[in-house]
């Protein structure tokens, strides 16, 4: 007989829950019995006793059996007859099966089967019942598209989202060929600029498109642009965003609206001194002062809105029907982010009576936002960049945002989306972040996971799936559970890349997966099948004895970097400013692993150093010794990125703060108020970017090796 420990195993995994996983270091663990029965109530099944968990058991059971098909299939386009699953109590023999096939761009087809004459997968009794899996095939042929397919088999019904995929993701012609770009990766909010007002915006992203271009780059990356809360300005992370589906209204250029150009009086009060001065402190302060900026755009975005309501939308110009096109294209999607946004500034205004009037005026703020950024990937193609711009989509969004308003009962109410523990978070990670429930969101089509690939693939030329594992499974953390706790909840591979494919095609976007960690072999050959770009980082990048690889044994479909936001710049990396900044947190849990990090790092440095040697980016008879304790001088700077440019790897990014040796990095994991997360500018403006001789000679180091 089966032991309580083994079937409430059997009953998280037959609810996706893994009950065990294998961390970065290659050891086994197994999820704690509390964090197994946590996760179950998160899904809706009681797990707290033994009786329980065997009415669970017998509940699946039957669910299974019972449930005509599943809500959605993924099949390949073009591909025949088209096959469905499909489960049947059987009452006796001549029984058929009816079918309804509604094709996205395509006639209606329909018709019926017996079902003794389908294929028998299976049988199984369900309260003295037998049913049977069969496959049911239907003579057609789908083009790519979401489909919709209605069953009728004596009382049960089902409706099933077909989703017709192509084979790979968008191929675009470079990347079918031998190109090999490379394209500069910001953080948007840092940008300085002597016109924007305390935060890098739209406007500085257009001159930095130009500067780019002339300096040779394909892409511009930047951190997620999704919407924050407007209520609330303090959220900065652009990973924990109040909605996926919107654009943040801070990246707004408030002085290049068209309404600003019309409006005598929002001109006047922010040429008026003491707003001037107001912009002045906000573009010299060192951090982001995000709750000022809001406050400034705010001030004048509201006398903007209140313009084009008096003077467009009562008269019904081309540019209020332009808004009503908007409006109507978003839908009850834009309604009910707006009503979100406006509803939360009322409640923080203690004003109820406030909120209908600002729900629009969130919809304008949207339409200018989208309008700004369509006007940026224009200019990407006006100056011929291949990729134009590579944003970036995060794997949830904060739990208090619109989307869970959005999607009541989608979202895990409790549970947080992290990681298990790895070298550069020793206790594991919890983001805080609430997951979405894979059945949940099966039975609603997938709806929160298309209109996220929409909205980020709707401007860009390459989208960057943030954590891309989390097609197949995620690290939940149980509500107060340690990171180190946590347990691997699986979702549904093929579905949600299916819905991959099909966007990036539709959208003609290049899709990069974020895979670091430990990712499922599953995960990279599914990715590698769909054409969707590794994502390799030069400080992971090594071989059994911990050298770094040589940049020929690098992946050719994969997008390389030296870091990322969440890891320290070069200069922070040489100097060790990230180990420094973890000890005096208390990140670390004890003075021996501390300890080792360091002398990891020293190592680290010489093995970096050895390998510029051997591919002769250094003199060989280069003391290796002492440019290892020494700065990190820029002539190093440019070897080291010379030296990964010269990979097979497709796509190569670069940060400004690498070259400019920028030593604190962008954000720092299992950190909130302890480190500016999400607020450090550049050193430089975008116009003295342009003066920047060190950024010169690295894109012509970079056009040299990536031509």
């Amino acid at each position: 007989m089966s032991s309580a420990r083994e079937r409430l195993k059997w009953l998280a995994s037959a609810h996706g829950i893994e009950p065990g996983f294998h961390d970065i270091w290659g050891r086994h663990h197994e999820a704690p019995e509390a964090t197994l029965r946590a996760l179950l109530r998160e899904l809706g099944v009681p797990a707290d006793s033994a009786a329980d968990v065997d009415r669970g058991l017998a509940a699946t059971h039957r669910r299974y059996w019972c449930r005509l098909a599943e809500p959605v299939v993924a099949v390949a386009a073009g591909a025949a007859p088209l096959e469905v699953l499909v489960r049947i109590a059987r009452r006796g023999a001549g029984e058929r099966i009816a079918w309804d096939l509604r094709i996205e761009a395509g006639e209606p087809a329909g018709g019926d089967a017996d079902i003794d004459a389908l294929a028998l997968r299976e049988r199984s009794e369900v309260a003295g019942v037998v049913h049977e899996a069969r496959t049911l095939a239907i003579p057609v042929t789908l083009p790519p598209g979401y489909h919709q397919l209605e069953l009728r088999a004596g009382e049960a019904a089902a409706r099933v989202l077909v989703l017709a995929a192509p084979a790979t993701c968008y191929q675009p012609p470079w990347l079918a060929g031998d190109a090999r770009v490379w394209g500069w990766s910001v953080q948007l909010y840092g940008l300085r600029s002597s016109r924007n007002w305390g935060i890098g915006d739209l406007g500085d992203l257009l001159d930095l498109v130009d500067l780019a271009a002339l300096r040779g780059a394909c892409a511009i990356g930047l951190n997620p642009l999704h919407a924050r809360f407007s209520h609330d300005a303090q959220r900065t992370s652009p990973y924990a965003p109040s909605s996926r589906f919107w654009l943040d209204v801070l990246a707004i250029d408030v002085e290049a609206l068209d309404d600003f150009a019309e409006c005598a009086a929002a001109r006047a009060r922010a040429d008026a001194p003491t707003f001037r001065s107001r912009l002045v402190a906000l573009r010299a302060a060192s951090l982001v002062d995000y709750a000022g900026v809001a406050r400034a755009k705010h001030e004048v975005l509201r006398e903007l809105y209140a313009h084009f309501r008096g003077c467009h939308l009562a008269h019904d110009t081309q540019r209020a029907r332009d808004f009503r096109a908007f409006q109507a294209r978003a839908g009850d999607t834009l309604r009910r982010y707006a009503r979100f946004e406006a509803t939360h500034a009322a409640d923080a205004m203690h004003d109820a009576d406030a909120a209908l009037p600002q729900i629009e005026y969130h919809e304008y703020l949207q339409w200018q936002a989208d309008l700004q950024l369509a006007r940026v990937a224009a200019r990407c193609r006006e100056r011929g960049m291949a990729i134009g711009l590579y944003l970036d989509l995060a794997v949830s969004v904060d739990r208090e945002g619109s989307d869970v308003r959005s999607f009541p009962g989608c979202y895990a109410a409790t549970a947080s989306v992290g990681a298990p523990p790895d070298d550069f978070n020793l206790s594991g990670q919890d983001w805080g972040l609430p997951p979405l429930l894979p059945q949940a969101l099966r039975e609603c089509g997938h709806e929160p996971f298309v209109l996220a690939l929409r909205a980020s693939m709707r401007h860009a030329g390459a989208l960057r799936i943030d954590h891309v594992m989390g097609l197949m499974r995620l690290y939940w953390v149980p509500p107060g559970a340690s990171a180190r706790d946590g347990a691997y909840v699986r979702y549904p591979l093929d579905e949600l890349l299916a819905i991959v494919k099909l966007e990036s095609l539709r959208h003609r976007c290049v899709v990069i997966g974020e895979d670091l960690g430990t990712v499922p072999d599953a995960v990279r050959e599914a990715l590698a099948r769909a054409r969707v770009l590794s994502y390799r980082l030069l400080y992971f990048q090594r071989d059994a004895s911990g050298g770094f690889l040589p940049p020929q044994d690098y992946p050719r479909d994969a997008l390389v970097a030296i870091g990322t936001h969440d890891l320290p710049t070069l200069g922070g990396w040489w100097q060790g400013r990230d180990i420094a900044l973890r000890e005096s947190l208390g990140l670390f849990p004890d003075e021996t692993t501390r300890d080792r990090h360091r002398r990891e790092r020293a190592l680290d440095r010489v093995r970096l150093l050895d390998a510029l040697v051997r591919a002769g980016r250094l003199p060989a008879d280069a003391d290796i010794e002492a440019l290892a304790q020494g700065p990190l001088a820029a002539a190093l700077i440019e070897a080291i990125h010379g030296w990964l440019a010269a990979c097979p790897s497709r796509l190569m990014m670069v940060q400004p703060e690498d070259w400019l040796g920028v030593v604190e990095q962008n954000n720092l994991p299992g950190t909130v108020e302890e480190h500016p997360n999400w607020r450090r500018r550049l050193p430089l403006t975008v116009d003295e970017l342009r003066a920047d001789l060190a950024g010169a000679r690295l894109a012509a180091t970079l056009a040299r090796e990536r031509p």
